[in-house]
């Protein structure tokens, strides 16, 4: 073990910050060791089986940040194996075959590759391609080559595969956050003909800020269009883009209102389309019953807001503007959070003074409601704390509610 292994190992645990103020030891290449350190930490929460691979080796934080997590690329590995499984493949080559054209830390290469006899990782980053030699081998894959190229170079070489998988740089020049397909790198827009011309299918990866029916309009031949989610937070949208092969078979491009949409969060799905909402009625609560839903964050982007009536019958929304649900019998499978409702008021003086009886503190959130909370609690004089949750909302007759929630 050389002087710097034995520091990162030694080390392994520790403060970063606080290691780069001391002096090394002689021999240690400390810029080295506190990136590996520092990454294998973030692994830990984003990647624990990378983390718990001796050996690997990683690369700057901000790789890291970016890269998909490990259930996030779990979930692509599935979506693939289903991929394959559609119309039979009109390549010839035996196995099939997988091209990551901006492959990143590998996160998702590496979780898609088992599932082909040949495997392809293409990043235009040379410290990456560097750390991609060494880590695959120990993550036990021996189906791989990896390439420093461009999507574009890439694309006008002449191959076909199975599955291409891209997610373009959501950065500009300036380091800064971009949103719009064409501001990313590469712009799939203008490369989508030649990604149908090479693949069966095409999936890409892009930004849960982005619109999806903006981005259904800019995309050709979208087959599927799928809202991830983990922890609690919209991670990512995915677009299946079908290949010219694949096309081929189904004559004609599926019209966007009739593209599923699949919503996921864990253990939480479902799928809809676009047309499924506009023609769903508009089903309003016209009074409060014993359980209160709020869509998770995936839902909410994918904004089924009147299909979940549809999907849970029984279910009623608060109001056109309050994206809440209420409903007499329990959805244990309801995508997002469920409470039961214990007590409720008005905004009436007396009311309030019932119900928060005998509370100086409690837990507050607002939704659909005209004041933060912050102005809430100096309204209502309760501290942060407490065991006690308050939910502040408006209901369909614009009458203004506080509800004392608790686990169903």
């Amino acid at each position: 073990m050389t002087a710097t292994e034995q520091f990162i190992h030694d080390n392994a645990r520790a403060d970063v910050r606080q290691l780069a103020l001391r002096r090394p030891p002689a021999d240690v290449d400390l810029r080295w060791a506190l990136q590996q350190i520092e990454g294998r930490q973030l692994a830990e929460r984003k990647l624990p089986r990378w983390a718990a691979t001796e050996g690997l080796w990683f690369p700057q934080r901000l790789s890291l940040e970016q890269c998909s997590s490990e259930a996030t690329a779990h979930y692509k590995h599935d979506l693939a194996a289903r991929l394959l499984t559609y119309e039979p493949s009109t390549l010839n080559s035996k196995p099939k075959t997988f091209i990551d054209l901006t492959a990143g830390l590998g996160a998702d290469f590496a979780a898609l590759a088992t599932l082909f006899g040949k495997a392809t990782y293409v990043e235009r980053n040379a410290e990456l391609c560097r750390l991609a030699l060494h880590n695959f081998p120990l993550l036990g894959l021996d189906n791989v080559s990896v390439r420093e190229s461009t999507a574009e170079e890439m694309l006008a070489e002449d191959w076909q595969a199975d599955l291409i998988m891209i997610d373009p740089a959501r950065r500009d020049s300036g380091g800064r956050k971009t949103v719009l397909i064409e501001d990313c790198t590469p712009d799939i827009c203008a490369l989508q003909t030649a990604l149908r011309r090479h693949a069966r299918f095409v999936l890409i990866k892009l930004s849960p800020m982005l619109d999806i029916k903006a981005a259904l309009r800019a995309l050709d031949d979208i087959a599927e269009v799928h809202v991830v989610g983990a922890d609690g937070e919209c991670k990512e949208l995915l677009f299946v883009m079908r290949g010219e092969s694949a096309a081929a078979l189904q004559q004609q491009s599926p019209n966007i209102e009739e593209i599923p949409i699949y919503c996921s969060d864990g253990a939480q799905s479902f799928c809809f389309t676009l047309a499924d909402e506009a023609k769903a009625p508009l089903m309003l609560a016209t009074e409060l019953q014993t359980f209160i839903y709020e869509p998770s964050a995936t839902a909410m982007k994918a904004a089924p807001f009147r299909t979940l009536c549809q999907l849970f019958p029984g279910l009623r929304k608060l109001a056109p503007d309050t994206h809440l649900y209420t409903s007499a019998t329990l959805f244990t499978d309801f995508p997002g959070r469920t409470w039961r409702i214990a007590d409720s008021a008005s905004f009436a003086k007396a009311d309030l003074r019932r119900l928060l009886a005998g509370l100086s503190a409690a837990e507050l959130s607002v939704r659909g409601f005209p004041m933060n909370v912050a102005a809430l609690r100096r309204q209502l004089r309760l501290r942060e704390g407490g065991t006690a949750h308050f939910l502040a909302t408006t209901l369909a007759d614009g009458s203004r509610r506080l509800l004392r929630v608790e686990a169903p």
